[in-house]
């Protein structure tokens, strides 16, 4: 069940309150009879909800998992780059769903799992600060690390311009790692190795929140997600 003006702009009749107006103007039937409050909830599966005659069908947000490649920048558009909608069409999406936009992003040169929606609220859940969603990130430097970085990103590393909370440090090799941070700050883990004297030589995301980059899903390949959906969160099927 959702509100009478949500689900319309969600089907993209106009604007809450362009769809309020809507309403006020008699333009809104809900089974046959002409709703009254843009706030009377509704049900997509049950109700026949219709805008000037024509019946409006539930909007179905597209959740998609990008395994991102390097080259290519996290945005919709640019005018000199490749971007993450050119790799979803390369690799068979067809058509690019319209609204289609990544959650937060990769930079150029960083690999691995990318999500894309048109799902604001989705987006909104999983970039929010006060949500503390963990990000994962599969880490190569260019010089040995040691036990002692751990206890460096565990205590929160002190950057110019911001203090990092508390990152866990998962020694892979040498020259490997993986960390856990549960930000999202431009450049923010090639700048915190670095603070400890390591650069970064590939950066590659494995997991945010309860999404896991699949093993077996190739560079500049994608699968689509199927979620459930209640009250109070989105959950993966």
């Amino acid at each position: 069940m959702e509100r009478l003006d949500k689900y319309l702009s969600n089907a993209g009749i106009g604007t809450r309150k362009e769809v309020k107006d809507f309403v006020r103007s008699g333009l809104v039937t809900v089974d046959q009879d002409i709703a009254k409050d843009p706030g009377m909830k509704v049900d997509g599966k049950k109700n026949e909800v219709s805008f000037k005659g024509v019946p409006v069908l539930p909007f179905s947000p597209t959740y998609i998992l990008l395994n991102k490649p390097a080259g290519c920048v996290s945005a919709t558009e640019d005018p000199r780059e490749r971007t993450v909608l050119d790799v979803l069409s390369e690799a068979g999406l067809d058509p690019i769903p319209k609204g289609l936009f990544p959650v937060g992003r990769l930079d150029k040169d960083t690999t691995g799992l990318l999500l894309l929606t048109d799902d604001g609220e989705f987006a909104h859940e999983l970039l929010s600060p006060k949500k503390h969603v963990d990000k994962v990130y599969q880490v190569t430097v260019d010089t040995p690390l040691s036990e002692k970085e751990k206890i460096i990103f565990n205590k929160g590393i002190v950057l110019s311009d911001f203090t990092c909370q508390p990152a866990k440090l998962d020694i892979l090799s040498e020259y490997e790692a993986k960390v856990t941070i549960r930000e999202g700050k431009y450049h923010q883990v090639k700048r915190m190795f670095l603070a400890t004297g390591h650069t970064v030589t590939s950066l590659k995301r494995l997991g945010m929140g309860d999404f896991t980059l699949p093993d077996d899903l190739p560079e500049g390949k994608f699968v689509r997600l199927k979620m459930e959906s209640n009250d109070h969160e989105k959950k993966i099927i």
